[in-house]
């Protein structure tokens, strides 16, 4: 069928990612840098992208392209809200936050993990908790080196843990999408003071900066032995 639908100029895309976050039926996706109509049939012809272009490289045309599948992009949307796989530790949970022990009651102080799974490879990009979330991204040592950390630092957010050397992933791109997706409050980055704790602040950097938003953030790191060193 002939109808109206976006065209994509990638001489002048610039990367940002604006139109991506903007199109709510994932019709666009970045690949190598520039903006692509992935599916012609996630397309509603609405053009919810072309404000959100700051170099004005989308434009309406009218083409044969396939009509706007609404059932599949609903059926994508939950299928990108689900973890993958059938595992029961995957399933999200959200917890409510539980009141702070007595002074000096270490024993029985409460955790404030607010949500499962915590785990960067496992969370859902568009999981409801992220929605207004402060965000922690922590690397996973730090809760064993940190004694006050559930108190510290992730009461009140919503946390994020990995290991940049043990996963042997890049999150840039993952954190990109939960940054995009989401209305994130703030960033909230707490790292070991080793090298290679450095590739999580350079993934949540990388993303805060692919994502095209101006979000509060700053880096806490903490040393082996247990102290803040520096907060940025």
């Amino acid at each position: 069928m002939v109808r109206k639908i976006i065209q994509i100029d990638e001489e002048k895309c610039n990367g940002c990612g604006a139109c991506a976050a903007a199109c709510h039926e994932g019709a666009i996706g970045m690949v190598d840098g520039k903006a692509k109509l992935l599916r012609e049939d996630y397309c509603d012809g609405l053009g919810d992208c072309l404000p959100a272009c700051p170099v004005d490289a989308i434009r309406f045309v009218e083409r044969e392209a396939p009509a706007y599948d609404e059932q599949a992009v609903l059926a994508a949307k939950q299928k990108k809200a689900m973890p993958q796989g059938g595992c029961p530790g995957q399933r999200l949970r959200t917890m409510q936050p539980r009141p702070s022990a007595p002074a000096g009651d270490v024993a029985d102080a409460p955790s404030q993990l607010a949500q499962w799974p915590c785990q960067i490879k496992l969370v859902p990009v568009n999981a409801p908790y992220f929605d207004g979330a402060k965000l922690l991204i922590a690397a996973d040592c730090t809760a064993y080196a940190y004694a006050r950390m559930h108190e510290k630092f992730m009461r009140g957010r919503i946390t994020l843990i990995g290991c940049p050397k043990l996963d042997a992933v890049d999150y840039s791109q993952k954190l990109t999408e939960i940054f995009r997706t989401n209305n994130i409050q703030s960033v909230t980055v707490v790292r070991m003071e080793v090298p290679c704790c450095g590739g999580l602040e350079h993934a949540a950097r990388t993303a805060l900066q692919a994502s095209g938003k101006f979000v509060p953030w700053k880096v806490v790191t903490i040393s082996v032995d247990g102290r803040i060193l520096e907060e940025t």
